[in-house]
C-alpha cells in the first residue's frame, strides 16, 4: 500500500508543477494576460502529462482526435505515409507549439507525430478547452491565432516547394529554425538539428543528396559551420539574401 501512496502522491505533485500557470513556456503556446481566476481554469483542463522517448507515437494517422498536446520539452515531427510507401514530413515542431490540430475538422488525425527525441507533452481535451473558451474570450482569441498560425506555416512551406531553389529552401528553413529557438531563450546561431537530413529533404520537397550538397555549400562559403547535428550560423545575412534571391 506504501508505494502506491507514494506514487499517488509524486503524480498529484507532477501535474501541479506542470501546470500552465506554473510553466515558462505558456506565453509561447498559451496566452499571456489571464486572470488568475482564469489560469486556474485552464489548469485544470490539463488532463495528463506524458513523457515520450525518441521515436515514440504521440498519435498515429486515422487515430481518433480528442485532445491537442502542448509539447512542454523536446522535439517531434509530423509525417504522412504516402501511397508508395514513402513518409512525407509535414512538419517539425519544438517545445512552446501545440500538435494535434490535424484533427479537428475530422476528428481523426490526419498525420502522425513522432518525437525526435526524448519530449514531454501536456495533453488538453479539446471539447473542454472549446467550452471554456467560449466563456474566456482572451482564450478563444488566441486560439484563433493559433490556427491561424498553422495556415500561414502552410503557406509558406507551399512558397518554400513552389518558388525556391534547393540552396533557398534550406537557408530559409535554418533562418526559421533560428527565429524559434530565439523566441524560446536560447541561441539564435548555435543550435543542434533533432532531424536527420533525410527528414529536412522530404520536408523541403528535395533529395539527401541535395540537402547535404546544400550544407557543404553553405559550410564552404562560411554561412554556416557543422559538425554532425551541431550547426553555427556565422553570416545570417548571407542566408538571408539567399532566401531573397527567388524576389530579385
Amino acid at each position: 500500500m506504501m508505494p502506491q501512496q507514494n506514487t499517488s502522491q509524486d503524480l498529484n505533485l507532477s501535474l501541479v508543477k506542470s501546470a500552465c500557470s506554473n510553466c515558462n513556456l505558456r506565453e509561447l503556446c498559451l496566452p499571456f494576460g489571464l486572470s488568475e481566476a482564469e489560469m486556474g481554469r485552464l489548469d485544470e483542463l490539463v488532463s495528463s502529462r506524458r513523457r515520450l522517448k525518441k521515436g515514440d507515437n504521440l498519435y498515429r494517422a486515422g487515430t481518433r482526435f480528442d485532445a491537442i498536446f502542448a509539447i512542454r520539452s523536446g522535439f517531434f515531427k509530423t509525417d504522412v505515409l504516402l501511397e508508395d510507401g514513402r513518409e512525407q514530413v509535414t512538419g517539425f515542431q519544438m517545445s512552446g507549439e501545440l500538435l494535434g490540430l490535424d484533427g479537428i475538422s475530422t476528428e481523426f488525425h490526419t498525420c502522425n507525430a513522432v518525437a525526435l527525441e526524448d519530449s514531454e507533452i501536456c495533453a488538453i481535451p479539446f471539447t473542454r478547452l472549446e467550452n471554456l473558451s467560449r466563456e474566456i474570450k482572451t482564450l478563444q482569441h488566441h486560439f484563433h491565432k493559433v490556427m491561424s498560425r498553422e495556415i500561414v506555416r502552410d503557406h509558406g512551406v507551399m512558397m518554400l516547394l513552389g518558388t525556391m531553389r534547393a540552396e533557398e529552401r534550406l537557408a530559409a528553413f535554418l533562418l526559421n529554425l533560428s527565429q524559434r529557438f530565439t523566441a524560446r531563450g536560447y541561441s539564435h546561431a548555435d543550435f543542434f538539428l533533432r532531424m536527420t537530413r533525410e527528414e529536412i529533404g522530404s520536408y523541403l520537397g528535395l533529395k539527401l543528396e541535395t540537402v547535404s550538397r546544400a550544407f557543404s555549400r553553405f559550410q564552404e562559403d562560411g554561412h554556416i559551420a557543422v559538425q554532425q547535428k551541431h550547426v553555427r550560423i556565422l553570416n545570417v545575412a548571407g542566408l538571408k539574401a539567399l532566401m531573397n534571391n527567388q524576389r530579385r
